[in-house]
């Protein structure tokens, strides 16, 4: 796979996941590619945890000076959206409401933990929302590429400082999608293009393969 498809082959993955309707936070980066994959007939609500519904980071009144997402990029509020202040956003967060949250990360490891806030001695612009929302979401996954210059991303256990504890339900990478489950890390989906060898020996973590893998679409 070519280095510049990575991040769209991924999007498009995680936008399979989505129903219409459904509350979605999205963090910075990669995920914010995947509304542009979601069928025709899904339909969701953005959220930006510094007080946004429905944000609309497409539209044609984008207006920098006046309103930015949680990552400080433009956007707006599609009709019928609303803006809230911080505590009611962050209410929102904790009391369940939003479906799903999607965002990168630094490391993972096969029990579900998540590192994407500090790598120490490196100037970081804080942790932001993704305490809250990785435990207040009722799904999690992690969108992101599957190495980092030839480093394992999915690990045993993790190194760096944690972002929340056994919170992710869902890795989808460029070589394949993996869910945690109570007995442990599970590959369910693959990229022909990697065997599950190949899959394995570019993960630290210990892979358990799905009885009915099937291929990544």
């Amino acid at each position: 796979m070519e280095k510049h498809e990575i991040k769209g082959f991924i999007a498009a993955r995680v936008a399979k996941e989505l129903k219409d309707g459904d509350v979605v936070n999205l963090g910075i980066g990669l995920p914010t590619m995947i509304p542009n994959y979601l069928p025709e007939d899904v339909s969701v609500i953005l959220q930006s945890e510094n007080g946004i519904i429905g944000t609309n980071p497409n539209s044609d009144d984008l207006n920098p000076m006046y309103v930015v997402d949680a990552g400080g990029q433009p956007t707006a509020a599609n009709i019928g959206g609303s803006f809230i202040d911080s505590s009611v956003s962050f209410g929102l967060i904790r009391g369940g409401h939003v479906d799903c949250t999607i965002l990168g990360a630094l490391e993972v490891d096969q029990e579900g933990n998540l590192a994407n806030w500090i790598i120490p001695g490196k100037k970081v612009p804080g942790m932001g929302g993704a305490m809250d929302l990785v435990v207040g979401a009722k799904k999690v996954i992690v969108a992101m590429e599957h190495t980092a210059r030839g480093n394992a991303k999915i690990l045993k256990k993790c190194r760096l400082p944690l972002t929340a504890l056994q919170c992710i339900d869902m890795i989808v990478t460029e070589m394949g999608v993996m869910e945690v489950r109570e007995e442990g890390l599970t590959l369910t989906e693959y990229n022909p293009e990697f065997t599950v060898e190949q899959i394995q020996e570019a993960t630290e973590a210990v892979l358990i393969i799905a009885p009915d893998l099937k291929k990544m679409i």
